[in-house]
């Protein structure tokens, strides 16, 4: 049932995990609220092209935690940076 995995897969994967979950607040409540003013467009599109190159660093190395945790934040990342496009666009001039 190892399936050849070592210590260190088992340890990626648990760091993966927790990165990942940790995502997934800010994530939900962007989704249920569809608020995304507390978001930075240039953290969010910096962050976003990070999580990808790491996406393609796993791929290339055949590293299965890094991939899994990254192809699952990237989508949850590239959705947010949507929203906040899309969100900022249609939303009214705030008052200073």
């Amino acid at each position: 049932m190892n399936a050849g995995l070592t210590l260190a897969d088992w340890v990626g994967f648990g760091g993966a995990a927790l990165t990942t979950l940790s995502f997934l607040p800010q994530a939900w409540l962007s989704f249920k609220t569809r608020d995304v003013s507390g978001v930075s467009l240039g953290m969010y599109s910096v962050f976003t092209v990070g999580v990808a190159l790491w996406l393609v660093y796993g791929v290339m190395l055949g590293a299965w935690p890094i991939v899994l945790a990254n192809a699952i934040t990237l989508a949850l990342a590239i959705t947010i940076l949507v929203m906040k496009l899309r969100y900022s666009a249609s939303a009214p001039p705030r008052d200073m």
